[in-house]
């Protein structure tokens, strides 16, 4: 086994190693040099461009990957996305310059699946604003509605939204879905009822997105798509921002289309504390932690962590993208 101790590599994701401190030592013992982000957050390609000149891996978070940051790359050779989504990575640009580009499929499932669920949970029954109101003085009786009986709509039937099925399984509720590469008799083993798209829109009183971020998907969720789901509905974004258009939301919303959303990612991020999406108590956010468990970031560090190595040694990579 070739000796790595001449190769320099650089970690972004700020929750690297946040449970298993053995992520960096089993790193550090096996490359010359590694380089850690002290941000607190995704690095801009701007803030990139200075780091990668000399580095010969980046294990990367939700980082700006793209094209200038690639090129200024001349040591780069590989690309381990900490995550599944690539979409912040200029893969063409990448497999222009021979860089490959790996990520971490289904390592957070259960733990985006689970937050999901718990939104879900959250906004039917108001708990954040239960909550606030009862810590300052105040004793609300506050209505709610169960998930028994209702009509849960999966957009997504991939490794997170099968499950978010399996997990709704025992709440006596209904659980519709949609997913190109899935047909109805594959739907039903996790408990979906498949549909075409715009019957789940139109059927859902909670709807939930699983999808990645493609042409096809990226500002799907406008004024008029919006418009069509069921009156009194909820949103749940788990996925990706780009899959919504904000100001679209914020007026379904305020006009009482929607009866609340609950987000986990912004456009903008953090989003600061004006953002008009934060003033409404119908809308229950949270800061981009749907894999910030101690399984998931264990899980796809590791991962990462294994691809990132394999390529620097020559070897092909369990989860090579391009």
């Amino acid at each position: 086994m070739s000796s790595l101790k001449n190769r320099r590599v650089l970690v972004t994701p700020t929750s690297y190693a946040m449970n298993d401190p053995s992520l960096r030592s089993d790193l550090e013992a096996e490359v010359g040099e590694v380089v850690y982000n002290t941000a607190g957050r995704a690095l801009s390609a701007e803030e990139l461009l200075p780091l990668v000149s000399e580095i010969d891996a980046l294990i990367a978070g939700l980082d700006d990957i793209n094209q200038q940051v690639i090129e200024a790359a001349d040591r780069l050779r590989v690309i381990a996305r900490y995550g599944v989504g690539v979409d912040r990575v200029d893969l063409s640009a990448a497999k222009r310059k021979g860089i490959v580009v790996t990520n971490t499929p289904g390592a957070n499932a259960t733990s985006v699946a689970e937050l999901t669920v718990g939104l879900m949970l959250a906004l039917v029954r108001s708990i954040p604003l239960a909550n606030a109101q009862t810590k300052s003085g105040r004793w609300p009786r506050l209505r709610g509605s169960t998930l028994a009986d209702k009509t849960i709509g999966l957009l997504g039937l991939g490794a997170i939204g099968r499950h978010v099925a399996q997990m709704l399984g025992g709440f006596d509720c209904g659980i519709i879905g949609y997913d190109p590469a899935v047909d109805a008799r594959q739907a039903a083993q996790f408990g979906v009822e498949r549909h075409e798209r715009d019957e789940i829109i139109r059927r859902s009183d909670i709807l939930s997105l699983h999808l990645p971020l493609l042409p096809a998907t990226e500002n799907m969720f406008d004024a008029s798509l919006i418009a069509s789901m069921k009156d009194g509905a909820y949103l749940v974004n788990t996925a990706r921002s780009e899959l919504i258009d904000e100001a679209a939301l914020l007026q379904a919303l305020q006009r009482g289309k929607l009866s609340g959303a609950a987000l986990d990612t912004f456009r903008q991020e953090p989003p600061g504390a004006d953002h008009p999406l934060l003033q409404l108590d119908n809308v229950i956010v949270t800061p981009h932690t749907g894999s910030h468990t101690d399984g998931a970031t264990n899980t796809m560090g590791r991962m990462a962590l294994h691809d990132c190595l394999a390529v620097l040694r020559g070897a092909e990579p369990q989860h090579r993208v391009v």
